[in-house]
């Protein structure tokens, strides 16, 4: 694959995206990019008053909307509202994301805090946009997954974590719960016949917000690492190239995964990334789709035939 910038990305005009988490990070960089090349960008985003300076900050056609992925009651109003007044969805980047290394946290909804804003509660908003998606022109979905996806285990018995919680395992977990429901995702819409893509990417280790929130409960100690993830990170620029070219690139399939090209896929040009052999196994996939929508009670697509 050849180098690929954000200059490369097609004119999005007349294109609807939905950004989740886009008030900094990747987010924030994706959203802009998104909105300078033309599409009506929905800041899906936990809080407004951030999403409306950024909003000022990005310009163009961009509009603001309240979205706590760890409340399932806030992703269905946010997906009713946003169908009522969007009936067509062309994109839909699930890119919001907590790293939360201290003590075990739940959500409103009672899932372990990770998995419920990383993997649950983007799991229950496609489903709910899948009409609108449908609708859409050439729609993807582009799902965020992470390096940590590759070293990660799954235990379908605790997928809370309530017998043993590592909270770093946990993030991994999340990442790699996100990897296997986006790849199984793409089965279950080619299965369908469905026009929508579903694609995914990670940033490799990129520089945002989220390292230093996750080690605040530190003090000391999390400043020094912090700091030692400045000189070990790519710029957040580079990092969101991966998401941006899954969102918009000629020739994407479904269930393609891209991410960095350098350094044991940490950093650089953007390339087709490496699964771990536990993020692709269909059998995995299915299972965790079925717990899913029994812990969101947001059921869709059906069942699927073997592969």
């Amino acid at each position: 694959m050849t180098a690929w910038t954000a200059d490369l990305i097609p004119d999005q005009t007349g294109r609807v995206a939905v950004v989740t988490g886009a008030t900094s990070g990747l987010g924030l960089v994706t959203a802009t990019e998104l909105a300078r090349h033309g599409a009506h960008v929905v800041l899906a985003v936990r809080r407004t008053a951030a999403g409306e300076e950024v909003a000022r900050r990005i310009g163009g056609d961009v509009e603001v909307r309240a979205l706590d992925l760890a409340s399932l009651d806030s992703v269905r109003t946010f997906a009713a509202e946003l169908v009522r007044d969007h009936p067509r969805v062309d994109l839909l980047v699930n890119n919001a994301g907590v790293v939360l290394l201290g003590p075990r946290r739940t959500s409103a909804d009672g899932f372990e805090m990770q998995l419920a804003t990383n993997t649950l509660g983007h799991f229950a908003l496609t489903g709910l946009l899948l009409d609108a998606l449908t609708a859409g022109r050439g729609a993807r979905v582009v799902h965020l997954s992470s390096i940590t996806h590759k070293t990660a285990h799954l235990d379908l018995d605790d997928l809370q974590h309530e017998r043993d919680y590592r909270a770093a395992a946990a993030y991994g977990r999340s990442k790699l719960a996100t990897t296997v429901l986006g790849l199984e995702l793409d089965r279950r819409l080619r299965a369908a016949g469905s026009p929508v893509l579903s694609v995914l990417a990670h940033p490799g280790m990129t520089r945002t917000n989220l390292t230093p929130r996750a080690w605040e409960h530190r003090r000391r100690v999390g400043r020094l690492i912090s700091s030692v993830g400045l000189i070990a990170t790519q710029r957040v620029e580079q990092g969101a190239l991966p998401q941006l070219h899954a969102a918009t690139a000629s020739g994407v399939r479904g269930g393609q995964f891209f991410g960095p090209a350098g350094l044991w896929e940490t950093r650089g040009r953007v390339t087709e990334a490496r699964l771990s052999r536990e993020a692709a196994d269909p059998a995995l996939g299915r299972r965790l789709w079925a717990a899913a929508e029994e812990l969101t009670g947001v059921r869709y697509l059906g069942a699927r035939a073997e592969v």
